[in-house]
């Protein structure tokens, strides 16, 4: 028979949250996509790209990679206005650890079309890019997106 401090024990684990890592892949490590320059990665995240909504919010989405720069997968990050969209950076990790990620790629839209990044793109760029560092997690780009084409902070020397 149970005592009443092993009772409470069992029930304050009881009202502890359960948290889980998991990742499932949708597709064979052969069959992944190679990332090996910026055009790469935009083809992916325009074909993912929501165009209804291009030109009304800003969204921003993140590319997980491997190693060898297949892709794992891509996901929304968030979805904001017409002037801009909040990315949490802690948010981009807990995906990218999750994946077993050992670099990552950003991609936002301007709903003006304008390629130019602002300020805030790039303290967003190298906040994330020093957040990596610490996890040995690499930012390989930050791509600002539109129908027409794209800027690769990297490819410009934004970065």
């Amino acid at each position: 028979m149970a005592t009443n401090k092993e009772l409470l024990e069992q029930v304050q684990r009881a009202m502890v949250s359960d948290v889980r890592i998991s990742y499932h892949p949708k597709v064979r490590a052969s069959e992944r996509q190679v990332i090996q320059r910026s055009e790469d990665a935009y083809r992916l995240f325009k074909e993912g790209w929501n165009m209804d909504m291009i030109y009304l919010v800003e969204q921003s989405q993140l590319m997980l990679l491997n190693r060898a720069n297949r892709v794992l997968g891509i996901m929304q990050l968030s979805s904001g206005g017409l002037c801009g969209t909040v990315v949490d950076p802690r948010f981009v990790f807990i995906a990218a650890l999750q994946a077993g990620a050992t670099s990552i790629m950003l991609a936002h839209n301007h709903p003006s079309s304008n390629l130019t990044p602002s300020n805030n793109d790039r303290t967003l760029t190298a906040k994330v890019k020093e957040a990596g560092t610490f996890l040995d997690i690499q930012l390989m780009d930050h791509l600002i997106i539109s129908p027409e084409g794209y800027c690769s902070m990297a490819d410009e020397g934004f970065m």
